[in-house]
């Protein structure tokens, strides 16, 4: 598999960067914010990327981070959403961003990318609690207080993912002087909206 490309950028294309690796031109599919932020023709660039393989041809994608691609990743790996629709998403949406979404479970959000209506929208959120990216931060409004990891380790243990305990816990806004049992209470009143 072909883990990463350094070369020369030749020219962009509306979805797509040419880049030159030692004469060779290769045809990269990529996401709107990694041709933004990929430089302008002749400037050196350097891209991780995925290979889809599929029977009639091999499509090699590629990204400016690791963080996006990871997130590309994950996403083709939801039932209904292919490399076209993840590139669309991360077009639309920074990997933070797509990570809030997921974990306070924004289906209108999501649903705001061409191609995602609010189906494939719940389905995202679905399959991508508690499978996301391992390298991707919790959003910094969701990075709860010290003396909150009790409340998060009871969520935990019934069912909800680390993204979702933290997210909970710090929206609840609840009180560290007031009982451990009382702040899980206000959290999964968070959970359940």
């Amino acid at each position: 598999m072909i883990a990463g490309i350094h070369g020369g950028l030749v020219s962009k294309a509306p979805d797509s960067l040419l880049v030159d690796v030692g004469g060779v031109i290769y045809r990269i599919l990529t996401s709107g914010r990694t041709l933004a932020n990929s430089g302008e023709p002749g400037d050196p660039v350097a891209l991780h990327t995925h290979l889809v393989v599929r029977e009639d041809a091999l499509l090699l994608y590629g990204f400016l981070t690791t963080a996006e691609l990871n997130w590309f990743e994950t996403l083709i790996g939801v039932s209904g959403v292919g490399p076209r629709l993840a590139c669309a998403i991360l077009t639309r949406m920074a990997p933070e961003t797509l990570l809030e979404a997921i974990a306070s479970e924004q289906v209108s959000l999501l649903a705001t990318v061409p191609g995602v209506g609010r189906k494939t929208a719940a389905r995202l959120i679905l399959d991508l609690r508690g499978k996301l990216p391992q390298d991707i931060s919790i959003p910094t409004g969701a990075v709860p207080r010290g003396e909150d990891q009790e409340v998060i380790e009871a969520l935990q243990a019934l069912g909800y993912s680390l993204i979702e305990a933290r997210t909970a816990v710090s929206r609840s806004g609840a009180d560290a002087s007031i009982p451990v049992e009382d702040r899980l209470v206000a959290a999964l009143r968070e959970v359940g909206g």
